[in-house]
């Protein structure tokens, strides 16, 4: 499965359904914390999901789903508070785990900004706290509002609760007319300490950790309960405000500190990512003495004008990045390993682990990702480990940070058998026998059985009906099982599910009757199957189970082509690498050579092209809806930028005009509507002026768009 495979071993497939579970999870994740205060994860767990998340996105950017947990901050505002919408959204950080991405943090920067690798850049490092974050409204230098982060659109007003916080001043001097403090509500050990001896002494069940206690202090709709509980307040940024506060990062703390807020001590100013990561080694071996709980270190980029040219991702800024400190280890014995198959074909490995308490969580798997890991070899065939293998048997540890499930870190080979012997990778598939093969450059063997193979079939109908495609009610992962292995009614491919009801009314043996179902149970997966019939093109799309084609790629799918019927005679008529529906197929921001190959040889292959025009037959495909345009004069326009830019990245033009309503294309086609050409432009060049696209140069854009 999806979850066992390391994110650079998964394929297409794979990788879409292993974000349909990570949002699940994710999503789950974030109630618990931030609504109910109750965490079912650890932070390192959830750390690993959200970077799994961020880096399968990454690797497959045409994946990413509309409900992306990348999208997401923290959780709703819980019922029982009245609610506050932040004039400035509340976003989150993105996550460094390593020194390397740290670097890699400072070369983006770097990049987008334009910067040379000796350019003066300078950052803050500062201690990222564990507790819940607040934002405080003052007008005319009075507290009037606080409110906690809820989902960063909307928040709970906890304004009589954030008033007995010894912390927060309710006054400020020669403050500016609006201003939002933001900052976190933390509890400090001995407090924490304290309090849990009270809950213990009035026969109450005590808190977990220092931040549970915080949180649910703070969000109590008894303020007098808040004023009873040892509740501390660190500030570090700011939201609306009527006038700046200074011209750096650091700058503006001081000026907070003045105003009479605790700031950290340890926040420092650095010079390049060398010194942000010696300070984050200075805060982490200072982390059991500092009397407080915190999982990291923050980074963000000093000069505030910079920070307003790097602007913003959907949840997380560009300027600032949470160094997280490591995640927990533990060993255990390795008892076997099995192999899965996925949609695919891929075989993957897993080792099944003599359960072991790891960050807080009990662990009975890990990845093994490929037969090169388990032989002590990554994906390029260097030698990791130190060239150790992984047998049945071991002695190994397991290491939770990067992965959505454990991997195995090291082996002690002290401590393994003597009659032990080294792991023989299958060659059959286990599930229908089949070879199993590696094609060259591949470090997954896969299975050939395609179609005949019940592992790949059913996960395909799984996919078919998951949450971002079919999504019909009452017909899951384990009704597709039953269903796959049924004689009399089986559903073997997707076209078989919407002729489901006419063959139970002509079976002796009806739905109906059988064990498990009932009239009802049975009339409503009818009822929901035949929903279903009419349904939006993206969707369609997507549930196909396309290689290289996820939710997001659909849905730029779907809006170009508008229509099934014109989206199923391009691509029918398209050839590879050549042609204007080649030309115009790989025109479309987001869609690669990968990508269109995929689609085109799907469709030109016999059987799968009948399986999908069954399908088809038994549906009514939505046409796309187009969306409301931006009031911008590039809107709905399909821009190329080429050639250099000396007024800003590339990164940073692609950005601003996606922010217009224009779309960015890589390459010009006839549909192209714009060329914006900078010095050294070639045959971008040469082919807008062959096809007569309009073509401007760098002031011309700026004019155009306002921006001079």
């Amino acid at each position: 499965m999806g979850s066992r495979i390391k994110v650079e071993q998964l394929d297409e497939d794979q990788a879409r359904a292993e974000l349909a579970r990570l949002a699940d999870v994710l999503n789950r994740a974030n109630l618990a914390y931030h609504t109910r205060d109750a965490p079912d994860i650890s932070d390192a767990e959830y750390d690993a999901l959200k970077r799994r998340n961020a880096a399968i996105e990454a690797r497959f950017p045409h994946l990413k789903r509309a409900d992306s947990p990348s999208d997401i901050v923290g959780a709703a505002p819980a019922e029982g508070f009245s609610k506050v919408k932040h004039a400035v959204r509340m976003l989150s950080l993105g996550n460094a785990f390593t020194d390397e991405d740290v670097y890699d943090f400072d070369t983006r920067i770097r990049k987008f900004l334009g910067l040379d690798a000796d350019a003066d850049l300078t950052y803050t490092a500062e201690p990222k706290i564990d507790g819940l974050s607040l934002s405080l409204r003052y007008e005319q230098g009075k507290l009037v509002q606080a409110a906690t982060r809820g989902d960063g659109e909307v928040g709970e007003n906890v304004t009589p609760n954030a008033m007995t916080v010894q912390d927060i001043p309710h006054i400020l001097i020669n403050a500016p007319d609006i201003l939002e403090v933001r900052g976190e509500v933390y509890m400090s050990h001995a407090d924490f300490h304290t309090l849990n001896e009270r809950q213990r002494a009035k026969g109450e069940k005590p808190f977990a950790n220092p931040r549970n206690a915080a949180a649910g202090s703070l969000r109590q709709l008894d303020a007098s309960i808040t004023r009873s509980r040892p509740l501390k307040f660190f500030a570090y940024a700011w939201g609306e405000l009527s006038e700046p506060l200074a011209k750096t990062q650091m700058g503006a703390i001081e000026w907070l500190a003045s105003l009479g807020f605790s700031t950290n001590p340890l926040t420092r100013l650095c010079n390049g990512p060398a010194e942000m990561i010696a300070h984050y080694r200075e805060i982490e071996s200072r982390r059991a003495t500092l009397g407080y709980d915190i999982d990291g270190v923050v980074y963000k980029v000093n000069d505030l004008a910079l920070q307003h040219r790097l602007g913003f991702r959907s949840t997380t800024p560009r300027w600032a990045i949470a160094h997280k400190f490591p995640a927990e280890t533990a060993w255990t014995w390795l008892e076997n390993i099995d192999i899965q198959v996925g949609r695919t074909g891929a075989l993957s490995p897993v080792a099944r682990l003599k359960p072991v308490t790891v960050g807080g969580v009990v662990v009975s798997n890990a990845t093994l990702h490929n037969e090169d890991y388990i032989k002590g070899l990554d994906s390029k065939g260097n030698v990791i480990r130190d060239g150790k293998d992984i047998r049945i048997g071991d002695w190994v540890q397991v290491y939770r940070a990067g992965d959505v499930i454990p991997k195995i870190a090291d082996v002690d080979l002290t401590k393994r058998p003597a009659n032990s012997k080294p792991y023989e990778f299958p060659t059959k598939c286990p599930e229908c026998g089949s070879d199993a093969v590696r094609e060259k450059g591949d470090a997954v063997r896969r299975c050939t059985g395609g179609i005949i193979c019940p592992a790949q079939a059913v996960e395909k109908l799984k996919h078919f009906v998951s949450r971002g495609a079919f999504d019909i009610e009452g017909l899951g992962a384990k009704q597709i099982e039953m269903f796959y292995h049924d004689e009399q009614l089986p559903i073997r491919e997707p076209a078989d599910i919407f002729t489901l009801q006419a063959r139970d009314e002509a079976n002796l043996t009806k739905l109906k009757n059988r064990e498990g179902w009932g009239e009802k149970s049975a009339q409503n997966l009818f009822r929901a199957i035949e929903e279903k019939r009419k349904i939006p093109l993206d969707r369609l799309i997507f549930s196909l189970g396309i290689r290289h084609v996820g939710d997001s790629a659909s849905s730029l799918l779907a809006d170009h082509y508008g229509s099934w019927e014109n989206f199923e005679a391009t691509i029918t008529r398209a050839t590879l690498n050549e042609g204007p529906e080649w030309d115009d197929l790989i025109g479309i921001d987001g869609v690669g050579d990968v990508m269109a190959t995929s689609l085109i040889t799907v469709f030109h292959q016999e059987n799968e092209r009948a399986s999908i025009d069954r399908l088809i037959a038994e549906l009514e495909p939505q046409d796309a809806v187009k969306t409301a345009p931006v009031d911008s004069p590039v809107a709905g326009k399909t821009v190329v930028f080429t050639g250099s830019l000396e007024k800003m990245t590339r990164a940073e033009a692609k950005a601003r005009a996606e922010a217009l309503g224009a779309k960015v294309s890589g390459s010009v086609s006839k549909k192209t509507d714009l060329v914006v050409a900078g010095p050294g432009a070639g045959s971008k060049a040469k082919k807008a002026q062959s096809l007569g696209v309009e073509m401007i140069d760098e002031d011309g854009w700026l004019a155009l768009i306002g921006d001079l």
